[in-house]
């Protein structure tokens, strides 16, 4: 196996393509009549019901505008309505009448019920085919109901610190990884470029200590994840050989953040471990793999994709090849250290502010893992920002539209007229 150093090559596609879920094949109609329930409703109610369709119509067929007040406006409107109509019950018509079904009698109804929801959850909608990005983790914890606007109404634009943020990461990772641009024609050839890029990554942590914009994917807490760990490096002078994960936030101020973005920072440094230690473990169930992510084991990949596999040390002719590749690199590789690191830098020079080193919590990590997939999975609805964090609201770009941000503005008001 060749050495790998700093001028290792990191794959990057010149080329995605866009896939959309095959439709659903339509369901017959059933050639035996049947009786169905009738429900007798008022005009209010049926208005309420047809406002309803029209606003989920709407957020289907027009474009996301974050810039848009009006079209924010009208998308969280769209939002109650509906959220209001799924709380009526069955079983709140007349008792009296025979052809009404009561909800929790009838398991036929309480599972079609459940399906509904996982079709109509976040991560159905979103996520389906793609995966969980440990940032959408980060951003639920973050602020649940940011993080819904962000899908239902279009992310904002990036800010001028958060462009500045992505060149500093890319001109950290430019200083180990040479960058080659490849051409891919197949969802296939973007992931084994993925494992490709991982496999380099790996190898030239273990020869040069030190690697940079590493790609994970993995299962964890039942659900498939995706991430890129900022840097990875071994411990000098130490006798474990434990590598550490490092992550490296760019910072306006010549200050440290506060409690609740050190906490976000942890929070997404520990996913990556446990993505890390999942995968070294070996728990990586192939076929859900390839299922979830709707991809063929056996095509065979581009000349361009097996060409430059071949060029690295690792000739694959498909997916499946690169996997049998990547599985021998995973029985290389020790578990994360137990310390993760987060780097502080100041954006203007890139001086170094400061930086937190914090011990591993696993179960802290699955409970926060798990209570953002509450929301993901439509379990429960997306909850505002605690009250004593509010101050997120000056920097979110859907502030203006927020009840909690609103609530929280008329009460500095408030203060501020008495004081």
């Amino acid at each position: 196996m060749p050495r790998l150093g700093t001028n290792s090559s990191k794959m990057t596609e010149s080329q995605s393509p866009s896939h959309s879920p095959p439709p659903e094949e339509p369901t017959q109609n059933q050639k035996t009549p049947f009786h169905v329930p009738v429900e007798i409703i008022s005009d209010e109610e049926m208005a309420l019901i047809e406002a309803a369709f029209a606003a989920t119509r709407a957020l289907v067929s027009s474009p996301p505008r974050a810039s848009s007040s009006a079209h924010f406006r009208e998308n969280v409107r769209s939002i109650k309505s509906i959220t209001l109509l799924s709380k009526r019950s069955i079983s709140s018509c007349s008792q009296s009448d025979p052809l009404v079904i009561d909800v929790e009698d009838s398991g036929r109804l309480t599972s079609s019920q459940k399906r509904n929801r996982v079709v109509d959850s976040l991560l159905h909608r979103f996520r389906r085919n793609r995966g969980l990005s440990v940032t959408d983790i980060t951003a639920t914890e973050w602020c649940e109901k940011k993080m819904e606007y962000s899908l239902l109404c279009g992310k904002p634009e990036k800010t001028k610190a958060m462009k500045a943020g992505s060149i500093r990461h890319e001109a950290l990772e430019e200083e180990v990884i040479k960058k080659v641009k490849v051409h891919v024609t197949s969802a296939e050839d973007v992931w084994a470029l993925k494992f490709l890029n991982f496999i380099v990554g790996a190898n030239q942590l273990l020869f040069d200590g030190l690697t940079r914009e590493l790609p994970l994917v993995g299962f964890a807490e039942g659900v498939w994840m995706v991430g890129v760990i900022d840097e990875i490096r071994m411990p000098k002078g130490q006798t474990d050989t434990y590598p550490m994960l490092v992550d490296t936030k760019t910072r306006v101020r010549a200050s440290l953040p506060g409690e609740p973005q050190r906490r976000n920072g942890r929070l997404q440094l520990m996913c990556y471990k446990h993505l890390w230690d999942s995968l070294v473990a070996d728990e990586f169930p192939s076929r859900q793999f390839f299922d979830f992510f709707s991809l063929n084991p056996y095509q065979i990949l581009s000349a361009e994709i097996r060409e430059n596999t071949a060029k690295c040390g690792f000739p694959a002719e498909t997916l499946t090849d690169m996997l049998r590749y990547l599985r021998n690199t995973w029985c290389m590789l020790p578990p994360a250290h137990e310390q993760l690191m987060l780097r502080y830098e100041l954006q203007e020079d890139q001086s170094l502010l400061g930086e937190d080193q914090f011990e591993y919590d696993l179960n802290w990590v699955k409970g926060q893992i798990k209570s953002s997939l509450e929301v993901w999975r439509g379990e429960r609805e997306a909850s505002y920002t605690p009250e004593e964090e509010r101050w997120k609201c000056r920097s979110c770009k859907f502030a203006s539209e927020c009840p909690a941000s609103n609530c929280g503005s008329q009460e500095e008001r408030t203060l501020n007229a008495n004081s």
